[in-house]
């Protein structure tokens, strides 16, 4: 058989068939136990062993991005229902919401997100959904920008690293709804045009 010909086939049933078991079973392990998850647990979980975890996911962050993919659907609802907004000022604050829900999916996911959109490693799988986050935000931003709603300095990644701050806090466990909810207005205060009255 040529090469062109191997390069063309569909990967082999029991090759999916092991791909789809380690996304179910790490998704459900990092729900249970954060994304430090032990991937020799998810591997045996999944009835495979380390080394055929590795050949689909060569590094955690493979991993990570893989089951963040399967979960970007309710992302891109949400993103949907927001661009239907009049309002940019509430258009951004929603967003807002939706991202730092997003940054909760598993505890101790704020931090790989936040790493791989400062570091900027084209090798790191997270580095290109996290660079697509930035640039929705900043579109957000210079909307409400454009409108007279958000300090000129304000920039998306700005709001980015707020989203996951908030976040990380609230996976912690540490702080109450109530709590929660006064440390989002202090950023939107921080955000927002001071003569803005709405």
């Amino acid at each position: 058989m040529s090469v062109k010909g191997q390069q063309g086939r569909k990967p082999r049933a029991d090759v999916q068939r092991n791909r789809a078991a380690l996304l179910e079973v790490a998704q459900r392990h990092f729900l249970k136990n954060g994304v430090g998850s032990s991937l020799e647990a998810i591997a045996k979980d999944a009835g495979v062993g380390p080394a055929t975890l590795y050949r689909h996911f060569p590094a955690r962050e493979a991993l990570l991005a893989a089951v963040l993919e399967t979960r970007s659907a309710e992302l891109l609802a949400r993103r949907a229902d927001i661009a239907r907004l009049d309002d940019v000022s509430q258009a951004l604050r929603q967003w807002l919401q939706a991202l730092e829900d997003y940054f909760s999916a598993f505890n101790g996911l704020p931090e790989p997100l936040v790493a791989a959109a400062r570091e900027q490693n084209p090798d790191n799988p997270l580095t290109v959904p996290c660079d697509d986050l930035v640039a929705t935000t900043e579109e957000y931003v210079r909307a409400a920008q454009r409108e007279g709603h958000v300090r000129a300095s304000v920039k998306g990644y700005d709001l980015y690293l707020a989203a996951g701050s908030v976040a990380w806090l609230r996976g912690t466990g540490y702080t109450d709804e109530e709590a929660l909810a006064r440390l989002r207005a202090l950023v939107e205060c921080g955000y927002r045009e001071q003569d803005d009255a709405d």
